[in-house]
């Protein structure tokens, strides 16, 4: 029975796929919702998402693939945004703040926002889709994780990132691939102008190729490791890929 269940779940990861419909799953949708089906649905609810992260990035993910982009006459007056914590996370001094590069690297890196913004630039409009089914478009700039990446020199056995936050320990781990893809970028600007604090300045994780869970906001480190982080709502049982 349980075999039945999970093929029938990755024909339906596939049909989503070939419509260009964000890898949500069973399992995220519902917890969207509020609900994630109790005890006796709960354990299917889990198959379904490995299946859908085991498809996601074994065969859905291209690393060459770009997520189409957009003109700027195009972008949604209004994006929502979220936190974790009861109120919106506010640096008390932005000017100590520093993203930490630890892990897997020869260089760990302090890095202050003035030395980020010096790195090589990516600015881009794409859609975003959050995983309870509304989509947005806006400009995002930042420095490709790639290039933090070479400049700490990564190590070889490192294949997972960890990305944490300063909002209530908000945190996501991302497979190597999709955080070396070439728009996958930590973004200190929206819409032409300094990221704002509703979307998690100073600085937040950015790609299009993900959902919006995915995107850790208000960033303080980044560390290479070589066992699969965990992740706030991944914890919860949302997917761990989470891509689109």
């Amino acid at each position: 029975m349980r075999i039945r269940v999970l093929l029938a779940a990755l024909l339906v990861v596939l049909a989503a796929a070939a419509d260009a419909a964000p890898i949500a799953g069973t399992a995220s949708l519902a917890a969207a919702c509020g609900w994630d089906g109790g005890n006796a649905v709960r354990p299917l609810l889990l198959d379904v998402s490995r299946v859908n992260d085991w498809v996601g990035e074994k065969i859905l993910f291209s690393k060459n693939r770009l997520a189409r982009e957009y003109d700027i006459a195009e972008r949604t007056a209004n994006l929502p945004s979220y936190f974790i914590s009861p109120t919106m996370p506010m640096l008390q001094d932005p000017k100590a703040w520093r993203l930490q590069i630890a892990g897997l690297v020869r260089e760990p890196l302090s890095l202050s926002l003035d030395q980020l913004q010096a790195m090589p630039r990516t600015t881009y409009t794409v859609k975003h889709h959050c995983v309870e089914g509304w989509s947005a478009i806006a400009t995002w700039h930042g420095v490709p994780v790639s290039a933090v990446a070479e400049r700490c020199g990564m190590l070889p056995q490192a294949r997972y990132v960890r990305f944490d936050s300063f909002d209530s320990g908000y945190s996501n781990g991302w497979d190597l691939a999709s955080a070396m893809h070439p728009q996958t970028i930590l973004a200190y600007g929206m819409n032409d102008n300094p990221l704002p604090a509703s979307h998690g300045a100073p600085l937040r994780l950015y790609s299009p190729t993900k959902l919006g869970y995915k995107m850790t906001k208000y960033l303080v480190s980044l560390t290479f490791t070589a066992e699969r982080p965990g992740g706030y709502w991944e914890d919860q049982g949302y997917p761990w890929f989470g891509g689109v």
